[in-house]
């Protein structure tokens, strides 16, 4: 019988690598190249073009994973230019090649996986189609539940459950005709922003290995950053979703609470203390497959499948020829200041969108509350303690990141909430809920006062930096205390040389260690925000924004 916490993890990492197959393992030869160990050393996984010097994958397989967006292989499939067989087994053994490489996954199901594509294959060669996901592999965070397999959110306590049926997003998948094929890896109960977990051990980030993924839908981002996914589903309550995107350079979008299938997630809380509702949303390579995910599942009546979503339809956008948009500046909030490559990238994207005709309007700081939204974060987050009691029934210790980020958040200077030691749990509650309402008001103002499409802010203080050091993330938390849709645009890497000017912390200031060698060449990125239930706004914004970064300065 299996007893201590150590024993527990071993059989699950074991029973993990038995799961891919011997032919799709990595050579010796070939992962002899990475300077070990890996997280502490820089490794580009991307520019060593390790999954392709694998051999594992044919070339017709690396073209499937490599040259189709989603909506081209939505369309190969459904002509029958490619098989939903081939096009599973090629990201199946793609996934499998990322997992040896970043550790980036925790359930496997590819036999599972082959099946479906075979049943799939059947359905189209007698003229049907599933539904418009037809064939289509979908990557899912560790936290959704899939019958039959476990959802451990890298807690040891939860290698004795097994999932009893799927999570509602799952079956909403199915229908239109997806495959599931992989789960991927969290922090050690998703509180943290550092994928870590004494189950399954650290995700790296695939450009640069010694830093870190993001978190806590850091198997995500690494996956689909190596193309070992075309669509993955993250949550996000802090800016799960977008993190791991920033970190890892892929796109991403963290709709509007509700608006997509959130219910049947395996979690760490206490029932009934969801006080920031957390948004299930969609990581890709480009901006267009976000758009085909959310108009897909929210057209799907997702409201059928589970009783939390908000039934409300995908609205249709008119698209005029020209668009002139007002885009409001996020300002860089002097408690959590900015890395120079991050005002860098900032400064480049204002420049390129003003080249184009927008017009941008800087914020007034104090009305945009992003300290004052952290400070309020974290109190709902601090009013439960359940994640750490799991923890303590799996005999585990903490992972340093959980510390680490915990500590920061007990010891941030409050200055925007007030003091409410004295108070018992459901006045402090309240207090916290009052002043939420007081940021979402101020808010509202802005964009009547200002008349503004949307906002533009930077993703983070950061790049990714290294493992267990990103800290409390202002600029996602901010869009979750408001419950705004958020997309992530990549946009070019850290070019180190072009700021040269270090930043010196004072006290009072939270923010990453800034360490210029170390993030050069990782992926930089912009954020931009609509108000809530404005998702589709949001979308067609962001296309627009993407547009104008890709264009010529």
């Amino acid at each position: 019988m299996v007893s201590s916490w150590s024993e527990k993890i071993q059989k699950k990492r074991e029973a993990r690598h038995e799961a891919i197959p011997t032919t799709w393992r990595i050579p010796a030869e070939v992962l002899a190249v990475l300077k070990t160990p890996i997280e502490g050393h820089k490794n580009n996984i991307i520019e060593l073009d390790l999954v392709r010097k694998s051999g594992v994958l044919t070339g017709h397989e690396l073209d499937i994973t490599e040259k189709y967006t989603v909506e081209q292989l939505l369309c190969a499939l459904a002509s029958g230019a490619l098989t939903a067989v081939e096009v599973t087994v090629a990201y199946s053994k793609r996934a499998a090649v990322a997992q040896q490489l970043v550790n980036c996954l925790t359930e496997t199901y590819f036999e599972q996986a082959l099946g479906r594509a075979k049943y799939l294959d059947g359905l189209r060669a007698q003229g049907q189609l599933a539904g418009p996901f037809h064939g289509l592999p979908i990557s899912l965070k560790d936290s959704f539940q899939v019958a039959g397999s476990q959802a451990t959110l890298g807690v040891v306590s939860y290698l004795d459950h097994m999932s009893e049926c799927n999570s509602p997003l799952v079956d909403v998948l199915l229908s239109l005709g997806a495959v599931v094929y992989v789960k991927t890896n969290v922090p050690q109960t998703l509180a943290t922003v550092d994928t870590d977990n004494n189950i399954f051990g650290r995700t790296v980030n695939p450009w640069n290995t010694m830093l870190g993924a993001g978190g806590s839908s850091g198997g995500e981002g690494a996956l689909v950053a190596l193309r070992g996914s075309p669509l993955g589903v993250g949550t996000d309550v802090g800016g799960s979703i977008r993190i791991p995107s920033l970190c890892c350079g892929t796109y991403s979008f963290k709709p509007t609470a509700s608006r997509v299938p959130y219910g049947g997630q395996k979690n760490c809380t206490e029932p009934g203390m969801d006080f920031m509702l957390p948004s299930a949303g969609p990581l890709s390579h480009d901006i267009n497959s976000l758009d085909i995910f959310m108009r897909l599942v929210i057209n799907a009546e997702p409201a059928r499948f589970d009783s939390s979503v908000i039934d409300v339809p995908w609205r249709d956008l008119p698209d005029p020829p020209e668009t002139q948009l007002r885009i409001g500046l996020l300002p860089e909030d002097p408690r959590f200041p900015l890395h120079p490559t991050v005002k860098h990238t900032m400064n480049e994207a204002v420049h390129k969108l003003r080249a184009q005709g927008h017009t941008t309007i800087p914020l007034d700081l104090q009305k945009c509350h992003i300290a004052d939204a952290t400070e309020t974060a974290w109190k709902f987050f601090m009013i439960d303690d359940a994640a750490y009691k799991h923890v303590e029934a799996g005999e585990e210790p903490l992972v340093p990141s959980v510390v680490c980020t915990h500590e920061m958040a007990r010891n941030l200077a409050y200055e925007f909430i007030p003091d409410v030691n004295n108070h018992d749990r459901l006045s402090r509650l309240a207090v916290f809920r009052t002043m939420r309402a007081l940021i979402i008001d101020d808010w509202r103002k802005i964009w009547i006062d200002q008349k503004l499409d949307l906002v533009l802010a930077p993703s983070a203080q950061s790049t990714a930096v290294k493992h267990d050091k990103f800290g409390l993330p202002a600029y996602t938390t901010l869009t979750n205390v408001l419950d705004y849709p958020s997309c992530v645009i990549p946009f070019r890497r850290a070019e180190t040389k072009a700021c040269p000017d270090g930043i010196e912390i004072r006290p009072g200031q939270t923010v990453p260690k800034y360490e210029p060698d170390d993030v050069e060449g990782a992926p930089t990125s912009v954020q931009v925000f609509t108000r809530s239930m404005r998702d589709e706004e949001c979308l067609h914004f962001a296309q627009i924004v993407d547009g104008c970064l890709r264009g010529s300065p």
